[in-house]
């Protein structure tokens, strides 16, 4: 019996003037491990991550997707750039494609984003995107200790989103 075909399945890409938006594929692992082991695009991450790590993230990433975004309470939005990269407004950029997708094609009621405290650059976007600052809060999978454990959690809902007239 095959699946049926979802909205994600009919959109497998989303362009920009620069920018390709697509499902993760196999071939993206050479990417996601030079990010994942560089200090400064992990800086904000618990630790950098070996290769054997990023084929495990790619692997539960993939098949994520495959859930149709039924997974977990909450859609979130994220962003890791190469460092080679930052600045230049592709996040921004992506983001809003992504924002776009969510809350006008699928229809979702609300998307979130969080990040550590510390994490100014992020949070920076969070706000340029027009999303609304709902709390702090502890990560649970972050010991007590840990630098990184007081994240800011912001989110941006349908109603919002079109009522700021984003097209």
């Amino acid at each position: 019996m095959s699946k049926p075909v979802t909205e994600i399945d009919r959109c497998l890409r989303i362009e920009t003037e620069r920018l390709v938006l697509r499902k993760w594929e196999e071939r993206d692992l050479d990417g996601l491990a030079e990010m994942n082991v560089d200090q400064q695009v992990m800086e904000f991450y618990p630790s950098v991550l070996s290769r054997a790590e990023s084929e495990k993230m790619l692997a539960r990433y993939m098949d994520a997707q495959q859930q149709h975004l039924s997974f977990g309470p909450c859609v979130e939005i994220g962003w890791r750039l190469l460092h080679c990269e930052w600045g230049k407004g592709i996040a921004t950029e992506a983001a809003q494609m992504w924002l776009r997708f969510g809350l006008e094609t699928l229809q979702l009621n609300e998307i979130v984003s969080f990040t550590p405290v510390q994490n100014s650059r992020s949070e920076k976007l969070m706000q340029r995107l027009g999303m609304v600052c709902v709390e702090e809060f502890e990560h649970p999978m972050l010991e007590d200790s840990h630098r990184l454990k007081r994240q800011v959690l912001y989110k941006m809902t349908r109603q919002r989103y079109l009522g700021q007239g984003y097209d």
